[in-house]
């Protein structure tokens, strides 16, 4: 939980997590290039999140800080990859970026679990994120007519992440709970600790 006077560093890890998810899906849906998504991925969904998790890390909050650096880490090695691509100077089969994704699914599987214990808001993006990186795995595997379906998939997980942003952000300005984000889908002692979990409830 933040201390006295410090902002919740969830807000900004959750608005780049969600703006750089939904404009990659847009851009799978043929909606728009690649352009902003590169952009994007560096600066608000790989290093703005990167931001947030360190600041995680100061207000003890270890699923904050996973999430945040992890998935921050993720944006910006995408981003690169698709330099190596455009570039040549490494070019990357359908089936290398298939393996890229399938270790970021187990490590999602490993947070999908953590988050059924902070909130039911959490638990649902962290639902749709491992159903969107399975679709998007079987999509590099054999399956590419799933991209389209999973992209709503991934919609709705950003949807989710500034829902919860807007959920602190609103408690923090109104001076009380605005959004409700639902009890916890596995709901055990002890209480969980950290910003994600106190400051959006």
């Amino acid at each position: 939980m933040a201390a006295e006077g410090q902002g919740n560093p969830a807000v900004v890890g959750l608005a780049g997590f969600g703006l750089t998810t939904l404009i990659l899906q847009f851009h799978n849906l043929g909606w728009c290039g690649i352009g902003p998504v590169l952009a994007l991925a560096f600066a608000f969904g790989g290093v703005a999140q990167l931001i947030a998790g360190f600041q995680e890390f100061k207000c003890g909050n270890n699923f904050g800080y996973s999430a945040f650096v992890s998935y921050g880490s993720f944006w910006i090695a995408l981003g690169i990859i698709w330099m190596l691509n455009h570039f040549k100077i490494y070019t990357l089969s359908h089936t290398d970026v298939g393996f890229f994704l399938v270790v970021w699914t187990l490590y999602t599987a490993i947070m999908w679990v953590a988050a059924m214990r902070v909130h039911g808001a959490m638990a649902s993006t962290f639902t749709l994120l491992l159903l969107g990186f399975i679709g998007l795995d079987l999509a590099h595997f054999g399956y590419p007519g799933l991209t389209k379906p999973t992209a709503i998939v991934l919609i709705l997980c950003a949807l989710n992440a500034w829902y919860m942003m807007a959920a602190a952000i609103y408690a923090q300005v109104f001076g009380r709970p605005i959004l409700p984000v639902g009890k916890p889908w596995i709901d055990t002692a002890p209480e969980p600790v950290g910003s994600l979990a106190k400051e959006t409830a």
